[in-house]
């Protein structure tokens, strides 16, 4: 069967018309899910997209290649065998001597030879449990059977739920731990703009060269500093198979989060962006007290507050105003002496002075378990007084 020239004539306008739907235009605008992914990306940590069907996450990464000016590589992690990842053995002439290599797949072998580009694991949640096996090695080693892909190459991955998932499987411990996961949800406006023809612009974060050294020091303080304090943070491996498949905190995804903090100090990274990024990596609970330990970093030291009462500088917000508080009482009972102690009192004086009454109260009553016998009770409690019943306490002593 032939086409006619008019049904010819018709698939060419239907091709214009076709071309006209895809040509669409980009604009800067904020989106905190595409400013974590391109922070990751950056970053050169693999990344995983979990999301409902139909959402738009293909899409998104076709976009971001494309913004990116990169090649991209999608593998349907579902429909493959091990072999297309672990590589297929070739027998050479002498095995005895040469061994067996394993052969990889053609788009392993493209990508080699291309130096860049994004390659987009698709699907990864309908890959059955030996596909994700032989998938360990490409995602942290970046080896495809014999082959080294070089570091130009960028992974990404896609998921859906597995309640929504085709057949879905739950993602291996192994395997989950290596990724950055980013839940990813549609935003109405930028859907409703993007159909218009204009979708947001992704782009690379810019690195302030000046700021690297701060970058790494600022991120080594935080992650160290945390697992100094929360020792049982370095490696916590969920009970439940589901929460296995998701971010959980390990010293291979803590090393991920130091590294995602420094390029996000570096480029100046929304707060937001980073709360996903940090959450995606090391789950919700330890991600948010890194965070509480980031903002404490910047907290003024205890012990030049206690030197200078008069003029101490606490934070506004009231839970780091409570730190820097409790700091002050923790140095007093470290190195506890009569002129401390004053001192600190009148740093609580300070605070009464200039925020909430309320914040005060552990902070003093704590202060006032710390006197010693021989130590008058200083004039400035009475102007506590209102917050806690501080001279009753200070009277009966530890």
């Amino acid at each position: 069967m032939t086409l006619t020239a008019s049904s010819a004539g018709n698939l060419d306008v239907a091709a214009d018309l076709l071309a006209l739907l895809g040509d669409t235009a980009t604009e800067p605008r904020p989106d905190t899910q595409l400013e974590a992914l391109t922070l990751a990306v950056s970053a050169d940590l693999p990344v995983l997209l979990w999301g409902e069907p139909g959402i738009g996450k293909t899409s998104a990464l076709n976009q971001l290649a494309d913004a990116l000016g990169l090649p991209l590589t999608t593998v349907i992690a579902s429909v493959h065998e091990p072999s297309d990842f672990a590589g297929l053995p070739v027998v050479g002439d002498d095995p005895a001597v040469q061994g067996v290599p394993m052969a990889p797949p053609d788009w392993a072998v493209r990508l080699a030879r291309t130096g860049k580009g994004l390659l987009f694991l698709d699907e990864l949640s309908t890959a059955p449990p030996a596909v994700q096996a032989a998938l360990l090695r490409v995602v942290l080693e970046r080896r495809v059977g014999a082959l080294r892909l070089p570091p130009g190459i960028r992974i990404v991955a896609a998921a859906n739920p597995r309640a929504s998932a085709a057949d879905g499987w739950e993602l291996s411990a192994p395997l989950a731990n290596r990724f950055v996961h980013l839940r990813w949800a549609y935003d109405h406006d930028v859907v409703v703009r993007g159909l218009g023809g204009t979708w947001p612009r992704a782009t690379l974060p810019r690195l302030d060269e000046t700021r690297l050294p701060d970058a790494v020091s600022v991120a080594r303080r935080a992650v160290c500093g945390l697992l100094t304090t929360r020792p049982a943070l370095v490696h916590q491996l969920p009970n439940s198979e589901t929460r296995r498949g998701g971010p959980w905190p390990s010293p291979r995804s803590w090393e991920m989060t130091l590294r995602l903090l420094a390029f996000a100090t570096a480029a100046g990274a929304s707060r937001d962006a980073l709360s996903l990024l940090v959450r995606g990596t090391v789950g919700d609970g330890p991600g948010l007290e890194l965070l509480a330990a980031l903002d404490r970093l910047d907290l003024p030291d205890p012990e030049d507050l206690l030197a200078d009462p008069p003029s101490a500088v606490l934070p506004d917000r009231g839970d780091l105003r409570q730190a820097v508080l409790d700091a002050v009482v923790r140095a007093v009972r470290n190195r506890p002496d009569r002129s401390r102690w004053d001192a600190a009192w009148a740093v609580l004086a300070r605070a009464l002075d200039t925020g909430a009454p309320d914040l005060v109260v552990v902070p003093a009553t704590a202060l006032a378990e710390l006197r010693e016998d021989g130590w008058d009770i200083p004039p400035v409690i009475d102007r506590l007084s209102g917050a806690v019943t501080l001279s009753q306490r200070a009277g009966t002593g530890r």
